[in-house]
């Protein structure tokens, strides 16, 4: 079993994106096959936020988005901890200045930085700042 940093793209891609990212697709398989994603507590709303976003653009419909949460609990729910810690603000500006990200993917990258875990993204920027930052990349 394989513990990884799981980033909000990699899993709204699983729902919202057609076709499926082929990495997201991967990220999504090892978590089936017995791997766990770790997140950070504003994972939830990023993606929360995605489906809105996903439905006021006409992508998802909001009974589409109970019947993923749905499955959702059944199927993954149980692969996925939240993070132990709380955020510390500090640090998280810190890293953005530094690596020029979001507070919200600063968090995720000092997650997998200080766990020493691997971080999963879709994100490019998020990718790019990890790889400068010695963060190995999943998959």
């Amino acid at each position: 079993m394989k513990r990884f940093v799981l980033d909000a793209s990699v899993t709204l891609a699983w729902f919202i994106d057609r076709p499926m990212a082929p990495y997201a697709a991967l990220v999504k398989q090892r978590l089936l096959g017995g791997d766990r994603a770790v997140v950070p507590a504003l994972w939830q709303l990023e993606v929360a936020n995605g489906f809105v976003v996903a439905e006021r653009r006409g992508i998802l419909k909001p009974s589409d988005t109970a019947e993923i949460l749905q499955n959702f609990e059944l199927v993954l729910a149980e692969r996925i901890e939240n993070s132990e810690g709380s955020i510390s603000m500090r640090r998280v500006i810190v890293t953005a200045r530094e690596l020029r990200l979001t507070a919200y993917d600063a968090e995720y990258l000092d997650l997998a930085r200080n766990q020493r875990l691997p971080l999963a993204t879709l994100d490019r920027g998020l990718e790019e700042a990890a790889v400068q930052a010695g963060v190995p990349l999943f998959g």
